[in-house]
């Protein structure tokens, strides 16, 4: 699948802590502008930036650009899941795994010819997160740990309507195929190819011998549990606290229903951005020194 625009709207979501970002910010909106497009802020986005806002409405854009790290393009994301507007990210942080370029990249400056020319769409599967009658979304990952206590946990994992376990530990992860290399690796799970329809499930620091990641089919129904009565837990989507839980209560992961679109001047070549940004198969002799 492929995304080629006329002359629209170009949604910006410049990372507001970063001078660089803002600076590249400006630059990406101009050379937009020059070619005829509207530019528009998301909300949420800088608003200390000197890109003008043509007051256009974010979920009619033909792209949203993100300029920051990954943590810029997953917040970016939850605004525009549910109108299917497609993403591109500018990394201007640490890892840029998610986004498309580095702020070095020439191919900034032909940002425009290259979405008239047409860029191509990748889907990848997200999550939402059922809480006391919330729904909370995340492209990433879905975490439910402990509160501040020094000590195991008991936590329930369920899949659909089976119980699957009671596992003593800080907390569990569940992660999409785009999620599974972040905090979930980390974790000690399992990478998933983003090709894959499944979910991704791992402990944290379980108190076992015996405890393994998981991966679950993308329609599965997960339900996690604090069986605690004393201990609190907190709900994270996306590394960001949305919620505290309550002893005894459930927290529902399922699969958005909703895709994230991710646009790319080429098709994504995933094991070779593995290799690039996080030295998969690289021996430790060949690593660049710093």
């Amino acid at each position: 699948m492929s995304v080629a625009a006329s002359k629209g709207i170009i949604a910006l979501y410049i990372d507001e802590n970063r001078e660089n970002s803002r600076a590249l910010g400006v630059r990406v909106a101009d050379r937009f502008k020059a070619a005829g497009y509207t530019i528009t802020l998301c909300p949420g986005s800088d608003t200390r930036s000197p890109v003008g806002s043509g007051g256009a409405n974010v979920a009619d854009a033909s792209l949203l650009v993100t300029i920051g790290g990954d943590g810029t393009l997953l917040r970016a994301a939850r605004l525009v899941v549910d109108d299917g507007v497609p993403l591109i990210g500018i990394n201007t942080g640490r890892l840029g795994f998610l986004t498309e370029f580095d702020e070095d990249d020439p191919r900034i400056d032909e940002l425009p010819k290259l979405l008239a020319k047409g860029l191509e769409i990748e889907e990848r599967l997200a999550l939402q997160a059922q809480y006391d009658g919330r729904t909370f979304f995340a492209l990433n990952d879905v975490v439910v740990r402990k509160g501040e206590v020094s000590r195991i946990v008991p936590f329930g994992l369920g899949l659909n309507d089976e119980q699957a376990g009671q596992i003593p530990a800080d907390g569990i992860c569940i992660a999409t195929p785009t999620g599974s290399t972040a905090y979930f690796l980390s974790a000690g799970g399992s990478i998933i190819s983003p090709r894959v329809e499944a979910i991704g499930i791992v402990p944290l620091l379980p108190h076992t011998l015996f405890s393994r990641p998981l991966i679950v089919p993308a329609t599965s129904r997960i339900h996690i549990s604090c069986d605690s009565e004393i201990v609190r837990a907190q709900l994270e989507c996306d590394g960001d606290t949305v919620s505290e839980v309550a002893p005894g209560a459930s927290v529902f992961i399922e699969r958005h229903p909703k895709t994230v679109r991710f646009a790319r001047p080429a098709r994504l070549r995933f094991f070779e951005r593995l290799e690039h940004k996080m030295l998969w198969g690289v021996s430790i002799k060949d690593r660049p020194q710093a």
